[in-house]
C-alpha cells in the first residue's frame, strides 16, 4: 500500500480516543493531554518493551538502533512515547501545529520494520509537516547519509518553525566561544521548542526566512527542508564590496565579534578535496548551487577573503570557491600557529584563544590567491 493512502487508512482506523477530564470540566494543558490521551489497547496486548523487542529486527541490537532513530525525532519535538513499534503507523501529535484547535492526533509516525529510518506525515490541511529519519549509518533516498530530512507545505516563519528566545545554557555555550548575546541576537539565533538544546541558525534573503540550520551542542546538524541553497549572513554582504567567506555559522558570528559584519559562511560541508573534473555549468554544479543562488551580491564584490578551515577539506574548499569566484579577486586567510604540533583551525578558535583583536589581523593579512596579482606599491 502507498505511504500516503496506507497513512490516511491507518488516522481512519484509529480506535476512539479518550480525554481525562479535571474535576472542574477542563481538559487541562496540551501535556496532560499528551499524558492522558492513548489509543485503547487489549488486555491481551504483549507489555510494550516486550512488544517493542519482538518487532525490531536484531533483538537487543535492533533495540539500541531503534532508540537512537527515536532520539533523531525527538530532536524535532515528535514524542514517540512507547507506542511506536517497527512495522506500525502511530498517531502521534503533531509538534509543528499541536494538533490545532482540537489537539488532535494529526501525525502519522511510522518506523520501517529494518529501523532504517522512519517517516511522518501531519494530515491536517493547514499543516502537511513531514519527514523522514535515517539511522547511524543508513543512507537515504537520496544517496547520502543526512540524519533527518524534513518538509512543510507552509510558509516558512518562525512560529512554524517552533523557534523560541536562547536559553541561559545556549548563551552560555556561546560565551565560552567568546560570542556575545547582543552578536546572536542581531543575527536572529534562536533554539528549537523542545526538551532537547538545539540551536538555529535562519537563513534570510532582504529579510525573509529562507530556510533554517539546526545545531546540537554535540555537533550534530541538518536543515530544514525547503531552505534555499544560499550563504548564511547573505544580507549581511549585500551592498558590500569586500566580503569574508567562511565555514560555519558560528565563525561567522566570530567573524562579527572581530568587527567584520561583511561577512558570510557557506551552509554545508567541505569537499575531501579539490576535484581534477572541468568545472560543471552552473545549472549542474549542485554542490555549489548556493554560490550560483547568490551570484548577484557575489558580483558586487571586488576582493573576496576565504576564511575556511585549515584542515585538508578546508583548504580545498577555499580552492573550488576561488575556481567559481574568480581566484583573480580572492585571498585565503592562513590561521596561526597554535603550538608544535599546528595550526588553529578556524576564526572561532582564533577568537576564543587569542581574542577579537588578533582575529582581526589574521584576516587583514589573507594572501592572495592569484600569482599574478600583488600588492600595490607605497612609492
Amino acid at each position: 500500500m502507498p505511504f500516503g493512502v496506507a497513512q490516511a487508512h491507518h488516522l481512519n482506523s484509529c480506535p476512539r480516543m479518550f480525554v481525562k477530564m479535571k474535576p472542574d470540566g477542563s481538559s487541562g494543558s496540551c501535556a496532560a493531554l499528551r499524558r492522558s490521551v492513548r489509543c485503547s489497547r487489549t488486555e491481551s496486548t504483549p507489555p510494550v518493551t516486550e512488544a517493542r523487542l519482538q518487532h525490531s529486527e536484531g533483538g537487543v541490537a535492533g533495540m539500541a538502533k531503534l532508540r537512537g532513530l527515536e532520539q533523531k525525532v525527538e530532536l524535532l519535538g515528535i514524542d514517540c512515547e512507547d507506542l511506536s513499534r517497527p512495522g506500525f503507523y502511530s498517531n502521534l501529535f503533531c509538534p509543528k501545529c499541536r494538533g490545532g484547535q482540537k489537539v488532535e492526533r494529526s501525525l502519522s509516525f511510522h518506523i520501517v520494520q529494518s529501523v532504517e529510518f522512519a517517516m511522518w506525515r501531519c494530515f491536517r490541511m493547514e499543516c502537511g509537516w513531514a519527514g523522514q529519519a535515517f539511522a547511524d549509518g543508513c543512507k537515504s533516498c537520496d544517496g547520502d547519509y543526512a540524519a533527518i530530512k524534513v518538509s512543510s507545505t507552509v510558509q516558512m516563519t518562525e512560529d512554524s518553525l517552533r523557534l523560541e528566545p536562547l536559553s541561559n545554557k545556549i548563551i552560555g555555550y556561546f560565551a565560552e566561544r567568546k560570542i556575545l548575546e547582543e552578536t546572536l541576537h542581531r543575527n536572529g539565533v534562536k533554539q528549537l521548542s523542545g526538551k532537547q538544546c538545539v540551536i538555529s541558525f535562519p537563513y534570510k534573503r532582504k529579510g525573509q526566512l529562507v530556510g533554517c540550520k539546526y545545531r546540537t551542542l554535540d555537533k550534530k546538524f541538518w536543515q530544514e527542508k525547503g531552505t534555499e541553497k544560499a550563504l548564511y549572513g547573505l544580507d549581511d554582504i549585500s551592498e558590500a564590496d569586500e566580503i569574508v567567506i567562511v565555514e560555519g555559522e558560528i565563525d561567522k558570528l566570530s567573524l562579527e565579534e572581530a568587527g567584520f559584519l561583511n561577512c558570510a559562511s557557506v551552509p554545508s560541508g567541505a569537499p575531501v578535496k579539490v576535484s581534477n573534473k572541468e568545472l560543471p555549468s552552473p545549472d549542474k554544479d549542485t554542490a555549489f548551487q548556493y554560490l550560483w543562488s547568490c551570484k548577484d551580491y557575489l558580483d558586487k564584490a571586488s576582493r573576496i577573503i576565504l576564511a575556511t578551515d585549515g584542515d585538508a577539506p578546508g583548504q580545498a574548499l577555499a580552492e573550488e570557491l576561488a575556481k567559481r569566484l574568480g581566484k583573480q579577486r580572492c585571498w585565503k586567510v592562513n590561521w596561526p600557529k597554535k603550538d608544535d604540533s599546528g595550526s588553529f583551525n578556524d576564526a572561532n578558535e582564533v577568537l576564543k584563544h587569542l581574542g577579537p583583536t588578533a582575529l582581526r589581523e589574521v584576516i587583514e593579512h589573507a594572501e592572495a590567491m592569484s600569482p599574478t596579482y600583488s600588492e600595490p606599491s607605497n612609492a
